[in-house]
Parts: C-alpha cells; structure tokens; sequence
C-alpha cells in the first residue's frame, strides 16, 4: 500500500518485536522482561543483544569489548573525531553535543564506521570465494584493480597497525582467535604484500574478521561500532573544557599559505 492508505493504517498503530514500555508496570525488551529476564546481564551485553537479538558467550561478549577498547578508544585529541569534541569543548559547548557531532563525524570511509562496515563486506565476499573454490588472489588482486583500495588492508599513516598484535594476543586468550574470517584476512594481507602494493592488514581488517567470526552480519557490525569511538571522544572533551576558551590549537593568521588579494578597506 502506497500513498495516503499507508498512513492511515498507520495511525496509532505500530507494529514492533523491538519492546515497548508499559509504565507503571513493566519493559518488553526483545521479547524479554527487561526486569526479569535481563536484570542480571552487563551493559554491553544488554546493548549487543538489543543491536542482534542474540545472546552472545561471556566470551564472545568480552572479544567484543577488547575489539572496542583496544582499537576505539584513542585519547588523542588530534585524531579527526575527538578534535571535534575538543573544539567544542574550547568553544564552551556541551558534552551532548560534542559526543553527538564527533560520532556523526566517525561515520568516515577511510578511518571511521564505514571502514569497518566497507571491511566485513569484503571479508565475507572473500570468504564465499574460498568456499566455492574460487581463485582467492585473482579475486583480491581483482579487487584492488577496481578499487584502487581493500578495505581492512593499507594505512596512510603508517605501515604496521599497533592495535592488531594485543587485540589478537586476546582473542587467543578467550579461544577465538582461529575462526575462518580470520585466518583468511591473514591469507589475503599475505597475497596482498606479496604484491607491488606491500599492503598490510589494519584494525578495521582484523576487527571485521573477528566480528564475522562469532556471527555478526554487516549491518550489526556497523551498528555496534556506531558509538564505539565514544570512549576516546569524550576524555578529549573532559580534558579541553579546563582549558582556556579559544586555546584548543589556536592557528595565527600567519601561518596560512595565502596567495589571494592583501589587505583591503571594507
């Protein structure tokens, strides 16, 4: 049904298996008594369950959190993210409102959530070549021809990624470092080196790989990271709301290459 009908069967009238409150009395959350039946789970288990509708292992959960902590949670406020909140902070604006402005700003291709989303598409397109016997390097190699890029592989400001060796020492530890999305992201950064292009694999490779690993689709990778850099956005603004107002990197105007008209009388 399109047109008018559509909102009139709409009016007063939603449907949803998502949950719904009823105060005074009870919350439905995901089919569950929020009261009852999920009182006992931590915070983020509570916030992947409402993302996937499925309950993870302690395990999985704990992955997930590392995935999070480990290669998100930069306080570094020269990062392009966390200068936003920092600037706001400088410029006396609010915490909401450098959260919110700094996580739309990470929705970025190259270093943000749509990396990591752009990253387990790929992953898992490379994974259903290697179960139909496909040629992974001439898929790869394919790949990188089209796109003149790999999602998860190259960083433009370094050659190696720190985050990879910790985030994995842990996923060791918690038994779930061995997965095929995993295994098969080495396979490629190897075929990918051993190319012209000496490409390695960066966090947003690894991080997809893991998260494929215990069943995540796509879309919820790219929901469960959406406020994933929160944990670095906001000491950058905890820090810069002491400071002087205006004194976050100030820039005098000699400093800018400017080859327009000089002076002039307005």
């Amino acid at each position: 049904m399109k047109g008018p009908g559509t909102l009139i069967k709409a009016e007063d009238n939603w449907h949803t298996d998502i949950g719904a409150a009823f105060v005074g009395e009870r919350v439905v959350f995901r089919g569950k008594d929020l009261f009852t039946e999920l009182n006992d789970i931590s915070w983020f288990k509570h916030f992947i369950f409402g993302i996937t509708n499925k309950m993870f292992s302690d395990n999985e959960i704990k992955l997930m959190e590392k995935i999070w902590s480990l290669t998100m949670s930069y306080p570094d406020p020269r990062i392009w993210n966390n200068r936003i909140a920092a600037l706001s902070a400088s410029a006396k604006s609010t915490g909401a409102l450098a959260i919110a402005a700094s996580t739309a700003c990470s929705e970025a291709n190259v270093y943000g959530t749509n990396a990591g989303f752009l990253a387990i598409d790929f992953i898992k397109r490379a994974q259903s070549i290697v179960d139909k016997n496909k040629d992974l390097a001439k898929f790869v190699l394919n790949e990188l021809k089209t796109n003149r890029s790999i999602p998860g592989f190259g960083r433009p400001v370094a050659n190696s990624d720190e985050r990879i060796t910790p985030l994995l020492n842990e996923a060791k530890k918690l038994g779930l470092a061995n997965g095929p999305h995993t295994q098969l992201t080495f396979e490629i950064e190897k075929i990918l080196y051993e190319s012209r292009y000496k490409l390695r694999m960066n966090a947003a490779g690894i991080n997809s790989a893991l998260i494929a690993d215990i069943g995540f689709t796509t879309r919820e990778q790219y929901y469960g990271i959406i406020i994933a850099f929160s944990s670095g956005i906001l000491p950058c603004f905890i820090d810069a709301v002491s400071h002087e107002e205006g004194t976050f990197f100030p820039l005098p105007c000699s400093r800018l290459s400017y080859k327009g008209r000089g002076d002039r009388n307005w």
